[in-house]
């Protein structure tokens, strides 16, 4: 059985503890990590070695940051999403490990809706849909997971109207996001539930969590030769609750051996 997981850390350095702990705890073979908010240079990649993984990870000051840690080498490192050399995002890191394509991905937000800010989403999605038709020419079991930014459903956010004109719900950024799913993705979680708001990010403010005023917004996307392996998927709400936690909790999926 190989556990792959995502989370927004929003920030490694400031949740390393938690991180560290999760690590511990959860033990995922696999995991995503997003929003690292820090320069390579200071990315605790000495910690993180030192709790089993290997690494790989880009990032820039401040903002974004993925990252993709594995028991296992990763191998094929491919950093940044195709599609524009002019993208100085970091947002995007995929490889090879456990037999399997898997890449860390870290959606952008989109908002203001009327900025430019909504037009680049959206003009990632496109990227990213066609270098996931690329990705399933290989027949190899892939999975993107990461942070997507994307509301799927209304059954997926406590407020459905409230969010019905931000670019996370918005139907341009929905209708993207069911074209990956129709290139022959499966979305891990929600193929295997049926509960309906139940959530991955809570907001700081206005005791969110308390309420369960949340989103669901960070996946975990598999090819068919990933998806056929499915065993389970689930949300772990219990980093949340921690001191200092991250906005968002990991969502992870065991798949198993070939």
């Amino acid at each position: 059985m190989v556990k792959i997981a995502t989370w927004n850390v929003n920030s490694v350095n400031k949740r390393l503890p938690n991180l560290l702990e999760w690590l511990d705890a959860a033990a995922p073979d696999v995991a995503l990590l997003q929003e690292l908010k820090c320069v390579e240079e200071k990315f605790p990649r000495l910690e993180i070695e030192a709790a089993g993984y290997q690494i790989a990870v880009t990032s820039q000051k401040s903002y974004n940051g993925v990252a993709m840690l594995s028991r296992q080498p990763i191998e094929k490192v491919r950093i940044g999403l195709p599609g524009d050399d002019s993208d100085e995002q970091a947002r995007y890191v995929e490889g090879t490990t456990f037999g399997i394509r898997i890449a860390a991905l870290y959606l952008p937000n989109g908002n203001p809706v009327s900025s430019e800010k909504f037009q680049y989403k959206l003009r990632w999605m496109a990227r990213l849909r066609q270098h996931a038709a690329d990705l399933l020419l290989s027949e190899v079991p892939v999975v993107l997971g990461g942070d997507y930014n994307v509301i799927p459903t209304d059954d997926d956010v406590y407020d459905a109207i409230r969010f019905q004109d931000d670019a996370l719900g918005r139907p341009e950024t929905r209708r993207e996001f069911q074209a990956l799913l129709n290139l022959g993705y499966t979305e891990a979680w929600g193929s295997l539930h049926k509960e309906r708001h139940v959530y991955s990010y809570w907001d700081y403010f206005g005791q969110a969590f308390d309420h369960n005023n949340g989103l669901r917004i960070d996946h975990l996307l598999l090819s068919p030769q990933a998806a056929d392996r499915l065993v389970r998927c689930e949300i772990d709400k219990e980093p949340r609750g921690k001191e200092s936690p991250s906005d968002h909790t990991p969502v992870w999926c065991e798949i198993s051996e070939p």
